[in-house]
């Protein structure tokens, strides 16, 4: 997991071991996201799909997958972008990591094998406190 720049101490993040939803959607966004704060998209990881719209080179296929998504999905994933990562990306909220469910979310992991998040699997990331309820 080295190239995925991951720090030693394994996160708790549902989301590094899933990466299902950048291997499920087409990711889209406005050209002006390419190098331009607070985005800086790299270039040449995207592909132009109109005048108005660029996307992730291999999001735009009929078996989706981000270039930038690196590892295994479903055992350790990581984006490789992800400070550079496009608006689309940071506004997917996983399922109940805001106390509400993501139907996207949902359906992404159960393409790829996996089972909808709940509400306890933000304990060990928020805290028995700030973690919703069911």
């Amino acid at each position: 997991m080295d190239s995925l720049n991951a720090p030693s101490i394994p996160s708790p993040h549902p989301c590094v071991k899933c990466g299902a939803c950048c291997a499920t959607y087409r990711v889209l966004f406005d050209p002006a996201e390419v190098h331009t704060a607070p985005y800086n998209v790299p270039k040449d990881l995207t592909e132009k799909v109109d005048d108005q719209t660029r996307a992730m080179i291999g999001t735009n296929q009929h078996r989706p997958r981000c270039v930038a998504l690196g590892g295994h999905i479903g055992k350790e994933v990581g984006c490789l972008i992800y400070l550079k990562r496009p608006s689309c990306c940071r506004e997917f909220i996983p399922s109940y990591e805001n106390g509400l469910k993501n139907p996207r979310c949902d359906e992404a992991r159960k393409g790829k094998g996996l089972r909808a998040l709940r509400p306890s699997d933000w304990v060990a990331v928020q805290g028995p406190e700030v973690s919703p309820s069911p």
